[in-house]
Parts: C-alpha cells; sequence; structure tokens
C-alpha cells in the first residue's frame, strides 16, 4: 500500500516539476513585452487568406482588413480559395471599384487542404513582409505597424501575437491564452517561441520556406523552419487580434483536438532539433515536448493509479477523486471555477493532447479543415 502511495506521488512529482522549473525561468527572467527594441518600418505587405466556404463572413473580414492603420497602396491581398459556395463572387464584388489593396485571387478546382493552399499563396505574394491570417478573425488596427516594427530587427524573421478577446465568449479558452502569452513571451525573451497562431502571423518573404502538404499546424511549421534556418522567430503581446472559441467541452475536442495533433506530429517530425539551434533547442523545444506528449500521457497514469490507490485505500469512497475530476471538469467547462478556471484551461488542454496523441497512433489526421458554423455566427 506504502508503495502504491509513493509511485502516486512520485508521479505527481514528476508531472509536475518541468513546470516548476519554467515558473522559475520565468520570475528570473520577468519578459515583458517584445524581446527586440521595435523600430518604425513600413513596408509593402502580402497578406494571406485562406478561404473555405466563407460567404457569410468573408464581407466581414475584408472589412477588418481595410480598416486596418497602413497604407493600403501598399497591400495586396492574397486570397486562395477553394469553396464550393459563392465566396469568390462575393470578393469580387467587395473589391469592385476599389483602387486598393490589390487583390490576387487564386482560385483551386479541388480542395487540397491548408498546407498545399498556403504553399502557392506565399509563392505568389510579392511584398516584402508577408502576413497570414484566417477568415474567422479580426485585427487589431496597428497589427501591421507592430509586427513590422518586429521585423525591423535584424535577427527577427517572423512574429505572431496574441488573442486579446476570445469571441462567443469563452473563458475557458481566454485563460488558458494568458498562461500561453506568459510562456510564449518567456520563450521569446530566451530565443524564440514555438507555436505561431493562424489569426495572425508576420514573415519576411525572403524567409518563406514550403510547408508539408500534410501539415496540420502550418504556422508553426513554418515558424520552426524558419528558426533552423538562422532567423529568430518570437511572439509580441502588442501584435494582437480577435478569435472565436467554445467552451463547452465536446464542443471545443473538434477545435482543440486537431490544432495538438498538428504540433504534436511536427514536434515528432523535428525531433532532431532538441538540443540544437541554442536555447530554442535546449529549452524551448524540450519544454513543448513534456508539455504536449509527455505531460498528457503522465496525467492520464497520475489519474488513474490515484484513483487505484484511493480505492485501495478507503474502499468505495476514494471514488472521490474522479468524481472530484469529474466536478472540476462540469464547472469548468461552464466558466464557473473563478480564480482557478486558467488551471482547468491548462487541464482542457492536456485533455485535447492526450486525444490528439491517441488518434495519432491511430493514423488519424489529414490536412483538410472543417467549418465550425455556431463559431463563424460570431462574425455575421
Amino acid at each position: 500500500m506504502n508503495s502504491l502511495v509513493a509511485l502516486v506521488i512520485g508521479l505527481l512529482s514528476l508531472t509536475g516539476l518541468p513546470y516548476v522549473i519554467y515558473i522559475a525561468l520565468y520570475l528570473a527572467e520577468r519578459p515583458s513585452g517584445s524581446p527586440v527594441e521595435k523600430e518604425p518600418w513600413e513596408p509593402e505587405v502580402s497578406i494571406v487568406l485562406p478561404t473555405y466556404n466563407e460567404s457569410a463572413i468573408v464581407e466581414t473580414k475584408l472589412d477588418d482588413v481595410l480598416e486596418l492603420d497602413y497604407p493600403m497602396e501598399k497591400v495586396e491581398l492574397v486570397v486562395v480559395d477553394s469553396s464550393t459556395d459563392d465566396t469568390r463572387e462575393v470578393i469580387r464584388d467587395y473589391f469592385t471599384g476599389l483602387d486598393a489593396p490589390e487583390l490576387v485571387l487564386l482560385e483551386e478546382d479541388e480542395r487540397r487542404g491548408l498546407a498545399p493552399a498556403l504553399n502557392d499563396a506565399y509563392e505568389a505574394a510579392s511584398k516584402e513582409m508577408v502576413v497570414k491570417t484566417d477568415c474567422d478573425s479580426k485585427l487589431k488596427p496597428d497589427a501591421l505597424r507592430e509586427a513590422a516594427a518586429n521585423l525591423a530587427a535584424d535577427d527577427v524573421a517572423a512574429v505572431t501575437g496574441t488573442n486579446v478577446e476570445v469571441l462567443g465568449g469563452s473563458e475557458v479558452e481566454s485563460g488558458y491564452r494568458g498562461v500561453q502569452s506568459h510562456i510564449q513571451q518567456l520563450e521569446s525573451h530566451l530565443d524564440s517561441t514555438l507555436i505561431f497562431h493562424g489569426p495572425f502571423s508576420a514573415f519576411e518573404n525572403d524567409a518563406l520556406l514550403p510547408i508539408d502538404p500534410n501539415s496540420l499546424a502550418d504556422d508553426t511549421e513554418l515558424a520552426l523552419k524558419i528558426r533552423r534556418q538562422g532567423g529568430r522567430v518570437i511572439f509580441d503581446p502588442e501584435v494582437q487580434y480577435m478569435e472565436a472559441s467554445h467552451s463547452e467541452f465536446v464542443k471545443r475536442r473538434k477545435q482543440k483536438d486537431r490544432r495538438g495533433m498538428g504540433l504534436i506530429r511536427l514536434l515528432v517530425q523535428h525531433r532532431d532539433a532538441l538540443g540544437r539551434y541554442g536555447k530554442y533547442g535546449k529549452v524551448v523545444l524540450p519544454f513543448n515536448w513534456w508539455f504536449m506528449i509527455v505531460s498528457p500521457w503522465l496525467l492520464v497514469v497520475t489519474l488513474l493509479v490515484g484513483t487505484g490507490a484511493a480505492v485501495s485505500l478507503f474502499g468505495v469512497g476514494g471514488l472521490v477523486l474522479p468524481l472530484a475530476v469529474g466536478a472540476f471538469a462540469y464547472l469548468g467547462q461552464r466558466d464557473l471555477l473563478g480564480p482557478v478556471q486558467a488551471l482547468y484551461s491548462l487541464f482542457d488542454t492536456q485533455v485535447s493532447l492526450f486525444r490528439a496523441s491517441v488518434e495519432l497512433l491511430r493514423g488519424k489526421g489529414d490536412g483538410t479543415w472543417e467549418v465550425d458554423s455556431e463559431l463563424r455566427e460570431a462574425f455575421e
């Protein structure tokens, strides 16, 4: 019995130790804002926008682009579309009579997946700075200027930002993004961050590299490849956007599990980067390996062993542990945990990463993405 309790304590210690180390690094570094000295820069910009059956929201996104605080005569919009609805017609009508920005519309006859579409769009992008954004996101008016100010630094080749408002009111996603923002600031101040975000990622055009056609984490994959080529890829909390998300447990799975699959697969594909490329390979990648691949399995094992130990010690009363976890999840998905809501956000992410790893082991996952009609309502 004592050995079972010791095993549970050992598993808890093992699971938590890397997080304690990262917290200690954060307190020592105390990162804030961009890790580089930003300078005003106003390059010509290619905004890449992949679309698939976005006719209900694409005008809202185009309004969002035109409302950016940036000279539109310096902007080209590269839309790559594989829609079966009238998205293309809506876009063409919108641009009728507009002198700027310039529209480059790439029309796909068949849906090949996001990564091949992005490869074509990046190849067509002709400007110094290339920004990739999603149709179901809204950008802060100064997003382009803040991104350009980061890319003005000699060693920076890519920059991403943060979700400052979760459309749809998901406290679960808001809590997770808050924690993630602190992690990405630390990683950027140490060297470079791993995760790049679909709603807004900016790259130097001459740093762009082809993406794996089967990629499920296209933005992060491109950033990782750029870092491996010697460019620094950073996170700046002043580069801001808005994106919709669910709080309800089942609804979040489609959105989060696919992201998790893409990130896990990417880390495994680039496992040879561990220990290389300065602190990126010695600190940032190992932590993300732990968080995304090791920790979710340890958490499941700890809960199973802990439940077994509790039942052995207290009989039926030991089932209070899984019941407590269930209550925690029930309250968390309803945004009812108050000051500890962020802890549920991390737990929810670990659930997605565990599910994602199981799906990958089953050989699941392709490069297409599904439209979430419910989330789209936040943009109409």
